[in-house]
């Protein structure tokens, strides 16, 4: 949630978020949270939220790993999470290796794994762990993958996948992973397009083509976008974090409530809109009026305020207080504090640098 001029909002801190714009850093100044929903449907935009939290004192990747735990040990089934590229990386895989659950990543581009362990230097001695490099960006790193193949997806159009096994982090030598290079032949390499994907598989023996589940995160992102835009998430300046946390807790509820209506609902759509036969969240969102008109409202009449009789005499208005702003660092959270300087004091990045007496002027 992005509360970026709020300074007298407690507890917020620097957060990610994506940029259009080349070369801009994509940071923010809000409070953070993490959302594990569940995708019901393989082709749809629907994401019913099952844990929605905000992150207080512990790194994204903390507290998605606690929330994978949580939802572990309620569920009957051995679940498949997808995971953005955020959360491909060591810290993530050991947090979550002891859970019975499939892990799908997507990783970044300029990563550099490690394949088998290097041969043996010494007769004697333990027998090495770290393995030989194998840089994303660097094809001549590269050993002959496991298998390849070429194959036409009705969405992407035609691909070309290299695989490798047993690839893994530096800092997390025992977490192998399959790893998996798709090459979109007719794509044009952009940022929105990429030619050159890399995915990861974590668990059980993974199904055919098994990159391609990876597209069914894609509610995820459509359902941030539809809290921000249609449910007013982020349109209410609330004061306190507490109340940050019972507002943000009202989306779930409101989505869950969409999902449940959807039978019940008749597609209207406007004039400049096609007709859908699988509802969308917003299509679910604009027939909800017939649905409020028939089912009535307990509320009652407003009625008028009259003239108000103003803040009240020798009662003196107290400011709000400016918290300061959370930095994170080596994994530590830390308040930044403004520099104040005494009678005489020089600032640290201003002091002047020394001289040689010898050859000053």
């Amino acid at each position: 949630m992005e509360r970026l001029w709020a300074e007298t909002l407690a507890e917020r801190s620097y957060q990610h978020q994506p940029t259009p714009i080349p070369g801009r850093r994509p940071v923010t100044i809000g409070h953070g949270y993490s959302t594990l929903a569940i995708i019901p449907e393989a082709r749809g935009s629907w994401a019913l939220p099952l844990l929605h939290e905000r992150i207080v004192d512990q790194k994204p990747v903390e507290s998605a790993a606690g929330q994978l735990r949580y939802a572990c040990q309620n569920l009957s089934v051995r679940p498949l999470s997808l995971w953005d590229s955020e959360y491909g990386c060591a810290a993530f895989l050991l947090a979550t290796t002891d859970l019975q659950a499939d892990k799908l990543m997507r990783l970044r581009t300029h990563l550099c794994l490690e394949g088998p362990t290097k041969p043996r230097t010494h007769s004697k001695g333990p027998q090495p762990k770290p393995g030989i490099k194998f840089k994303f960006q660097d094809p001549t790193t590269w050993w002959q993958p496991d298998q390849v193949f070429e194959y036409t997806d009705p969405v992407f159009g035609p691909l070309r996948v290299r695989m490798w096994r047993g690839l893994r982090f530096s800092k997390a030598l025992d977490c192998r992973m399959i790893v998996a290079q798709i090459e979109r032949l007719q794509a044009s390499g952009t940022r929105r397009k990429p030619r050159l994907l890399w995915f990861a598989w974590v668990g059980e023996e993974p199904p055919a083509q098994w990159w391609s589940l990876y597209s069914q995160r894609d509610p995820i992102d459509h359902g941030y976008r539809f809290a921000k835009g249609r449910l007013h998430w982020t349109r209410p300046p609330p004061a306190t974090p507490q109340q940050c946390e019972r507002w943000s807790a009202i989306m779930p509820l409101l989505t869950w409530e969409l999902w449940l209506a959807r039978p019940l609902a008749e597609d209207r759509p406007l004039p400049w809109q096609k007709p859908q036969t699988q509802l969308a969240p917003g299509r679910v969102c604009q027939s909800m009026q017939n649905l409020l008109v028939a089912i009535g409202t307990p509320t009652r009449l407003c009625k008028s305020r009259g003239k108000s009789p103003g803040w009240p005499a020798g009662h003196p208005r107290t400011p709000r207080t400016h918290h300061e702003l959370l930095r994170s660092q080596r994994g530590k959270t830390i308040r930044a504090h403004k520099q104040v300087l005494q009678p005489g004091q020089i600032p640290k990045r201003g002091r002047p640098k020394k001289t040689n007496p010898a050859i000053a002027p």
